[in-house]
């Protein structure tokens, strides 16, 4: 299935409540993207719980610079001022690298990465926000910018992409973490319930979403993109009350960015995964 979307695939799959799993590869360590951005929010959410942060505070966003990105603050050009938990609804639900980088400023990486030790997550760690992951992706690029990001040599270097080098995880950590937001485990009560529902802010269904196209199951993710790297984790919820954490991370031959099969295998495979665990 992987090999026909021409790409690599890792997969972890977990039942929520019963612990069942299913992986493919999911020990192998993987460059996180925006994947990461769930790790911060699990500690945004947990350090607010504990009177640490304020969600609520106001933070005023310059509009000069800023992170680059496509979407959200990185696309706008004015001046900015929100609190701490709608820039985590932005760093979600379009992946915005701006409000992801304001509030890594307000959290800090020592406490993302003490929350997950705390976890039992001792192979998920951040060295860098994502400010620093995009200089370090110019840097590689070279004089010639991001055409050069096509080129497969040069991508094959990109520290952005050795996971020896730049945020990192595992498939199975990955669940792990989703699993513990899930139940309550990361923080409580209203905290809980309020990241669960940032976590459903999500707007692209073209991943993990695509391969659960139904309006009575929710899929709340996050998704992960780099040259060659796509990811998606999430959690899909059905009617029946079955709850399953599921990471896919593939990497692509291709270097191209539109790849609509890449895209879709995580979809195809997730559902798969959650089938079978659903299975009687």
């Amino acid at each position: 299935m992987f090999a026909e979307a021409g790409v690599t695939g890792q997969l972890h799959a977990r039942d929520i409540d019963t612990g069942a799993e299913l992986a493919v590869a999911a020990d192998t360590p993987v460059s996180t993207a925006s994947v990461h951005k769930v790790c911060l929010l699990a500690t945004l959410y947990r350090e607010a719980e504990h009177g640490r942060v304020d969600l609520t505070a106001a933070v005023d966003v310059p509009a000069g610079g800023r992170t680059p990105g496509p979407t959200g603050l990185g696309a706008m050009r004015d001046a900015a001022r929100l609190s701490l938990r709608d820039l985590a609804v932005l760093a979600v639900s379009v992946s915005d690298n701006t409000a992801a980088d304001v509030l890594w400023d307000a959290v800090g990486i020592e406490a993302v990465n003490r929350t997950m030790t705390a976890l039992g997550l001792t192979r998920t760690t951040a060295v860098q926000k994502v400010r620093d992951l995009y200089a370090a992706l110019a840097e590689d690029a070279g004089p010639a910018g991001a055409p050069a990001l096509l080129d497969p040599a040069r991508v094959a270097r990109l520290r952005a992409l050795d996971p020896a080098r730049t945020n990192r995880s595992t498939p199975r950590e990955l669940t792990a973490l989703l699993t513990a937001v899930w139940r309550d485990e990361v923080c409580t009560g209203a905290y809980a319930a309020d990241l669960r529902r940032t976590l459903g802010t999500q707007a692209w269904g073209h991943r993990l979403a695509s391969g659960f196209p139904f309006d009575d199951v929710r899929v709340s993710g996050k998704t992960g993109t780099l040259p060659t790297l796509r990811h998606e984790i999430g959690v899909v919820e059905y009617p029946d009350g079955g709850r399953y954490a599921v990471a896919v991370c593939t990497r692509a031959a291709a270097t191209a960015v539109t790849l609509p099969a890449a895209d879709a295998v995580i979809g195809t495979a997730g559902r798969l995964a959650v089938d079978a665990l659903r299975a009687p």
